[in-house]
């Protein structure tokens, strides 16, 4: 098992920038990718960004290529998302996901483990 836990997220205003965390525990050798999704109300959860937990090679959606940064730090266990340039539409609840397949996952199905959710929000 592996146990995610987010954090980082709040209230921001468009154009401003948030850093999100995921710390990760338990059997973190069973993780080869990880990933960050976001469900706004009302909607299905989306694909963000992934990355791939040993060589660090990443892949965005469209909406948020250029603006937003996944990364993470072997050594602490830790899964970030920098978010920049915030715009409203990306108020949602953001959930980190570890995957044992090899690769950059994009689909929800693909993901075993799942963080609680953090919440952020675009507003002026």
């Amino acid at each position: 098992q592996v146990h995610l836990v987010e954090s980082g997220g709040g209230l921001v205003q468009p154009g401003g920038s948030l850093r999100l965390s995921c710390a990760a525990s338990g059997s973190i050798i069973s993780i080869n990718s990880m990933g960050w999704f976001r469900q706004a109300p009302g909607k299905e959860r989306e694909f963000v960004a992934a990355v791939d937990w040993a060589g660090g090679s990443t892949y965005y959606a469209d909406s948020v290529k250029g603006r937003f940064t996944i990364s993470r730090d072997n050594a602490k266990n830790t899964l970030y998302l920098q978010m920049n340039s915030l715009k409203p539409e990306d108020t949602a609840v953001h959930y980190c996901a570890a995957s044992r397949f090899y690769g950059l996952q994009i689909s929800t199905r693909h993901y075993d483990f799942w963080g609680q959710g953090t919440q952020v929000t675009v507003s002026s």
